[in-house]
């Protein structure tokens, strides 16, 4: 049996920090920061108050938790794509990514990161900013891949990268839009097929 994992006073804590914040990422993402309560996250989390804010803190630093969870194991395929050999191929495998996990049925439908951000109050802007933060990190590691493919003569010498990887977030965050609407999977590969139709030889 596995033991418990202490609380902040020592004592041990009669949940799952893991399958709590698993839980919490389902309330945010599905209702936004703002809209989601701490009476939502208190029970989907199947925890007292006091418990959440011995574990987490308050409501924000719990979401900052999220975030990074989200980030490091949901968004792992944009690591994976910045990996890949040419700039086509980082971007087609980027889109691709996106478009499975904006269309996951274990999952509400949409980005969090970008949800997140558009549904953010003047009392929580704080949050919208680090949101907006996260998403130009990704732009501008992107925009360096595709600054070290023009001079590898992968891209042309007329190509911007900084507009190339705007234009790349801009279709992703888009997409991300398309799926909290009701776009199917299949709609948002069709989108990824005609990105890739109209890349630059």
């Amino acid at each position: 049996m596995m033991p418990h994992k202490r609380g902040l006073s020592g004592r041990p804590r009669s949940f799952d920090l893991d399958k709590a914040l698993d839980a919490a990422t389902q309330v945010f993402w599905r209702e936004g920061y703002q809209g989601a309560s701490l009476s939502d996250l208190t029970n989907a989390m199947g925890i007292n108050r006091p418990s959440l804010y011995a574990a987490f803190g308050n409501k924000e630093t719990l979401f900052h938790k999220v975030i990074d969870r989200y980030a490091e194991e949901r968004a792992a395929y944009v690591r994976e794509a910045l990996k890949q050999p040419t700039a086509r191929a980082v971007t087609e495998k980027l889109l691709r990514g996106a478009a499975d996990l904006l269309t996951d049925p274990h999952n509400p439908t949409g980005c969090l990161m970008v949800q997140g951000a558009l549904v953010c109050g003047e009392d929580s802007d704080c949050v919208r900013q680090e949101l907006v933060s996260r998403r130009m990190a990704i732009e501008a590691d992107l925009r360096r891949r595709f600054q070290r493919a023009k001079e590898e003569g992968d891209l042309a010498a007329d190509i911007n990268p900084g507009d190339l990887s705007r234009y790349v977030m801009t279709v992703s965050q888009g997409m991300a839009v398309q799926a909290a609407g009701g776009a199917s999977r299949d709609d948002l590969k069709r989108v990824v097929v005609t990105v890739m139709r109209s890349w630059p030889r």
